[in-house]
């Protein structure tokens, strides 16, 4: 698979993190249910929710294979749902791609976005960059010098209508960190990380935060994760190889930025259309999954069509579900018979 994560669906490894353990970290399966299976939170006992969020990641928005109408789905099912979000967290890669696509594309794929939401969703929104939502940065493909006024991330930001690259906000006696992991390799690609900048604004972000407020944090990249070493053949080196555009290459720096910070709670993610969790140092990493699992195409390893679901209490807790919203993919001319 190349270095921006394409369309391309070639890897079958089998993720198995289920229950392992490991000194200061414990990587489990995160709890995937079907559409009919979703149950309103309840409170916990010394804790109340505060807050019900539907986190949607990897919709690669395109009019092929209906994937409006894919989201849209979605969209009405976290919406009809009895105990409905509150919040909907949109956390990159929104639109197919823009990483290498010319101007007419990308203004295709960004206003068939804007148009399912504005017509399908009531729900307020927060979003943050993903890698194909960056426009322009292979050049050759996308036809494009780099003085273009919204070259770059400046697209992204205008048509997500976001205050910058990266932001925070409280809602609900939760902070949210809205982080922007996408940088250019130098080349026509990218690495998973933050820069100098954003770095020291979120250090002092945090510095800011009181004690007992809990921290979420939306990246697309995952900061960490398990499935990571399983995307792909990463150890067939006979090392565990796992490449800088798929998970934060500045992990080191940031667990130990957080460990300064109890109240950092949870980190989501997207990026690999996979679902794990990982609990290492007090920090939650989920990663979920996509809305277009396969890119469309059908599920992807063992990744369905989804969405995150995850409740917030008062007293930094959490209780995450993935959502499979039951789509069916739409054949085109061309698709391998099953």
């Amino acid at each position: 698979m190349d270095n921006h994560r394409s369309m391309k669906i070639n890897r079958r490894n089998v993720l198995a993190a289920a229950g392992v353990s490991l000194v200061g970290a414990t990587l489990a399966s995160a709890r995937i249910v079907r559409a009919d299976e979703v149950r309103p939170a309840a409170d916990r006992p010394g804790a109340r929710r505060v807050l019900r969020i539907a986190h949607m990641t990897d919709i690669h928005l395109q009019p092929e294979r209906a994937g409006d109408k894919g989201l849209t789905a979605a969209l009405h099912h976290a919406q009809g749902l009895k105990d409905k979000p509150g919040l909907l967290l949109t956390g990159g890669d929104t639109v197919m791609d823009s990483f290498g696509q010319d101007d007419e594309r990308t203004t295709l794929q960004w206003n068939l976005f804007k148009s399912v939401m504005k017509q399908e969703c009531s729900l307020p929104v927060k979003s943050c960059i993903g890698n194909h939502d960056t426009w322009g940065w292979n050049k050759k493909d996308s036809k494009t010098t780099g003085d273009e006024p919204l070259w770059g991330k400046k697209r992204a930001v205008h048509e997500l209508g976001l205050p910058n690259r990266y932001y925070s906000f409280n809602q609900a006696g939760w902070h949210f960190i809205m982080l922007d992991s996408t940088h250019t390799d130098g080349q026509d690609g990218y690495t998973a990380k933050l820069d100098e900048e954003q770095y020291e604004w979120l250090a002092s972000d945090l510095a800011k935060m009181p004690a007992k407020t809990p921290v979420l944090l939306l990246s697309h990249q995952p900061i960490l994760s398990a499935a990571a070493f399983l995307d792909g053949e990463n150890e067939k080196t006979g090392n565990w190889q796992v490449p800088g555009a798929w998970m934060h290459i500045d992990i080191r720096r940031l667990k130990d930025l957080f460990k300064k910070h109890p109240n950092v709670k949870l980190a989501l993610s997207g990026h690999l259309h996979l679902v794990d969790r990982v609990d290492y140092c007090g920090v939650t990493y989920l990663c979920n999954g996509a809305v277009c699992a396969g890119w469309w195409k059908g599920d992807y390893q063992e990744c369905d069509e989804g969405y995150g679901l995850i409740d917030l209490y008062d007293d930094g807790s959490f209780a995450h579900q993935y959502v499979a919203y039951n789509w069916t993919p739409v054949r085109e001319p061309g698709d391998e018979e099953a």
